[in-house]
């Protein structure tokens, strides 16, 4: 397969981690099993693993609903999404027609060309819902958006195939993740400020008490011998909830990527958590540590 037909994230997605690859690719375990990424967002990192050869199974799950079935449906009804985006202008107009339609009236292949289409079309390719669950970004500025990419969908259709694809919480991996499982946790990212809140995927936002949640389960997979990973924001609340002496926390520059002040997109520090700093499984001594 060439590199013009090797799958690259087909969505834009708040917090992506397409720039952040190369460092996740540095910390990854050695050999693992099955790898699970229960917040997909893009899939940035599945796909590279997929494009470089380095999974043999993987569950992704999210709790968006409108994104799951669009990855189901680009999995089993591409050529339909395609049919249907060949169909759909490039216009203001014809844009918020579409964003006012209710999703849940139109079949799945119709309702993923939606979706990607105002995901590429729409205001600095942000997923943003108000209170009622509904999709409210605006209108975005650009001449050529590229939201029928065939030949990507079809790469994209192609790396999923044997890929399990569910509609779930978070916390429920701890139920499918197997000793020697891979676990990659991009969650909704804590603030850095008041102003950079992009925790709107779902209409009950992602708050303290899901961080802390979170960091429960970490425990709780590492505690089965489950290898995990977990990128965030570099606050002083994330390092607190991970503070011990066994999960590794590095810190990693990234882009950043969203943000309507232009002059403040640019190098950050984020932090990468994991749970194998220098051995694995875990002794006996590691699990009451941790309890």
């Amino acid at each position: 397969m060439s590199d013009l037909h090797l799958p690259r994230p087909f969505l834009k997605w708040a917090g992506g981690k397409t720039q952040l690859t190369d460092a996740l690719l540095e910390r990854m375990p050695v050999h693992f099993y099955t790898y699970h990424e229960p917040f997909v967002g893009s899939g940035a990192l599945f796909f590279r693993l997929y494009r470089e050869h380095k999974i043999k199974r993987a569950i992704l799950s999210d709790i968006n609903v409108e994104l799951i079935d669009t990855y189901l449906a680009v999995r089993d009804h591409v050529w339909d999404i395609i049919q249907i985006l060949s169909e759909f202008p490039h216009n203001e107009k014809f844009y918020y027609e579409i964003r006012e339609k209710d999703p849940w009236s139109m079949g799945l292949a119709e309702r993923a060309a939606r979706m990607i289409y105002l995901n590429k079309t729409g205001y600095n390719g942000l997923y943003r819902v108000n209170r009622q669950g509904k999709f409210n970004v605006p209108f975005g500025r650009y001449k050529a958006p590229k939201y029928l990419d065939k030949d990507n969908l079809l790469a994209v259709s192609h790396a999923l195939q044997n890929v399990e694809i569910l509609c779930v919480p978070f916390d429920t991996v701890s139920a499918r993740a197997k000793p020697g499982d891979w676990v990659y946790f991009d969650p909704p990212y804590v603030p850095i400020s008041r102003t950079s809140n992009f925790t709107s995927y779902y209409a009950n936002g992602f708050g303290l008490r899901e961080q802390e949640k979170l960091r429960d389960i970490c425990i709780e997979l590492s505690k089965k011998h489950v290898y995990l990973m977990l990128s965030n924001s570099d606050t002083p609340i994330i390092r607190s909830l991970y503070a011990t002496s066994f999960f590794a926390i590095d810190e990693v520059l990234a882009n950043r990527a969203i943000n309507c002040n232009g002059a403040k997109r640019g190098k950050i520090t984020e932090l990468v958590i994991t749970n194998y700093p220098a051995r694995f499984p875990l002794k006996k001594s590691d699990i009451a540590a941790l309890t």
